[in-house]
Formats: C-alpha cells, structure tokens, sequence
C-alpha cells in the first residue's frame, strides 16, 4: 500500500514545537513527512538528524505531497496538496487571526472561541472546511517537565517569573517594562526568565541582555513548554502565550492587553508591576476560576491527542474531499506575492 506524503512548510523556528507531535503521528502509521523551510527566519541547525529537509521549491513540487500543513498565515498555492492552517499560536485578539486570506482548504481550530467565529467565516466564504482539533503543540505540554532549576529554586523558596512579550510593536509591553523589570530583579527576591518572540525587535533584545544577572536568564531556544513548565506566574501583554499558559491554571500579568479578560491580572502603567505580582502569586478563589473558565473555552483539550485529531480530520478530507461546495478563489495576488517574495516564477 503506497503511504500518504505529507509537506511541513515553516517560515519560523516557533514551528518546530507546533509540528513536531503531528509528524509523530504521521509516522507512527507509516506514512511520510517532508519539511520545506522558506525564508530566513528558520534556524536549520534546530533539524533533527532524521528529519527529512527538502531544499527548494521545486524539490517540494516533485515531491507532490498529498496534504502540506503551514502553521504560518500563509502558503502559496504551487504548492501541491491540500492546504491546512493548524495556527502559529492561541492568542485569537491579534489582528488577521480571523483574516481569511485564501490560502487554504481546511482550518484546524483550537477550541470553542475561536471554531464559532471560523464556522461562521466557513458560511460566509463557502470553500474551506473547520474542524475543532486541539492545537498539537499543547500535546506535549502537560507531559514536558520544568527546568531542573526549578526544583532548586523551590528549595530556596524563590518563585520564578516568566517573562514572555509579543513582538508586535502596537503591542509589546517590552519598552515599557525595562526599567520597571530591571528595578525589581535588584530589589526583590524572585527568579525571572526572559522568552522573547523570535521576531522580537533587536534593539529589545540587547537591551534586556544588559540585565542579565544570576536571578535573570534569557533562554534562546525554539521550545517554551518547560518555561511554561517551570514558572510560578508570568507576565506577558497581548501574546498567544497567555493562553498557553492558562492552561496550567496559573495566573498571568498582562500590561495593556488588548481585550482584557478577568482571567487577567491586567496593569496599565509599569509601576502596577509590582503589586500585580504579589496578586498573581497569591490568586484569591475568583481569579482561579476565571483562568479556568477561559482554558477550557481557548482549548479544552487535555488528552495530548491534538495531532491525531488533525490528522484523521485531513484523511478524510483527501478520502472524501471537502464539504464546502465552492472552489478555493484563484487568490492572484497574493500568490503573485508570494512569487516575488521567493523569487520563484517557475510555472
């Protein structure tokens, strides 16, 4: 029996966490994954040795897989297969998150806030699928363990704050916590871990760089689950990761976040940072049910299955075909800037 191929297209390093759980499953049944990495956004030393890498463009058309995941916004369509977003993180609030770009054939949603508002696109456009899936890279995260610190620190009765903005410049609560940061890692007893977007402006990261110290770290690698893992509370502003980490029932501070919920320990100004702090390391009763509450609405998935899910949902998609009626639009301009984007012009 001949296996099914299936094409992993990544722009970004943050892929890697996302994917990996679905070319598990993948594999395990027998079938084949190839990733294309585009861009220069990708760092290729993160591959595995057993990891299969094509090296262009055209090695991905000649390879011609069946179905091509993207956890990105967009891929364009010389590339073969049936196009399936399986999303680059939670946070719903960010701007484009519910943009329809036409690029793709089926949209695997996280969890009840986000599947309504794609079920309704789904009616209104007419030529994708939505299946509620569970996001895969939350398949690992409640059996990933913390950082061997962590249990050091413990012992030294020292709570770890983790520190996790979005790049986004509308967004980033980076300039406006520097100082506010760099105060209390000298006046206070705590342990913070600093996690920055991948696109993080660069003039952030040196900046944060100078305050490193024993009791602050910047981690530098492609996997977050064991900082989530590992951290007492964070504090974040309108980043995917607030979600990720409500999922462990523990408390985020967020500055400024865009739609503010009462899962939130919400500031406005720098100098609320501290007291936030203490509130988040302390949650009374109405604060615990509220990241609850917000968890199970964002991705009430909890069985590590969420790959699977994704999978059978595009099996039967290349076995039956798609329920919506309507053809995929020609969506000329855009592929015409992904062309020139790549430089690839190759009909």
């Amino acid at each position: 029996m001949t296996s099914t191929r299936y094409l992993f297209y990544i722009a970004h390093n943050y892929s890697f966490e996302i994917l990996r759980p679905l070319q598990q499953v993948i594999q395990a049944q027998g079938d084949e994954v190839k990733w294309l990495a585009v861009g220069k956004e990708v760092t290729l030393s993160y591959f595995q040795n057993n990891e299969l890498v094509l090296n262009s463009i055209d090695d991905a058309r000649a390879y011609n897989p069946d179905a091509s995941f993207a956890p990105g916004n967009e891929i364009p369509n010389f590339i073969p297969g049936v196009k399936i977003q399986i999303f680059h993180g939670l946070e719903w609030k960010k701007k484009g998150h519910f943009v329809i770009r036409d690029f793709f054939d089926l949209y695997c949603t996280h969890g009840p806030a986000t599947t309504s508002r794609f079920n309704a696109l789904a009616q209104k456009h007419g030529f994708f699928d939505v299946v509620e899936t569970g996001w895969p890279k939350l398949d690992y995260l409640f059996t990933t363990p913390a950082m061997p610190l962590a249990e050091q620190l413990k012992l030294a009765n020292k709570k770890i704050i983790l520190y996790a903005p979005t790049f986004s410049p509308a967004l980033t609560s980076a300039p406006a916590l520097f100082e506010e940061i760099k105060r209390l890692s000298e006046v206070k007893d705590y342990h913070w871990l600093i996690k920055f977007h991948p696109k993080m402006a660069i003039q952030w990261l040196e900046q944060y760089k100078t305050l490193v110290k024993d009791n602050l770290q910047i981690i530098e690698t492609a996997s977050i689950n064991e900082l989530l893992q590992t951290a007492d509370i964070m504090v974040s502003d309108t980043s995917s990761v607030i979600g990720e980490f409500s999922l462990l029932n523990r408390a985020t501070i967020s500055l400024n976040n865009k739609e503010p919920g009462d899962y939130l320990v919400n500031i406005q100004t720098s100098d609320q940072l501290e007291q936030a702090i203490k509130l988040a390391l302390n949650p009374n009763q109405q604060l615990k049910a509220a990241i609850k509450v917000y968890a199970k609405d964002l991705h009430p998935y909890c069985d590590g299955q969420a790959a699977q899910r994704i999978l059978s949902a595009t099996e039967t998609i290349l076995a039956n075909g798609k329920q919506a009626k309507k053809n995929k639009p020609l969506n000329l301009f855009r592929n015409l800037k992904q062309r020139k984007k790549m430089q690839y012009w190759t009909i």
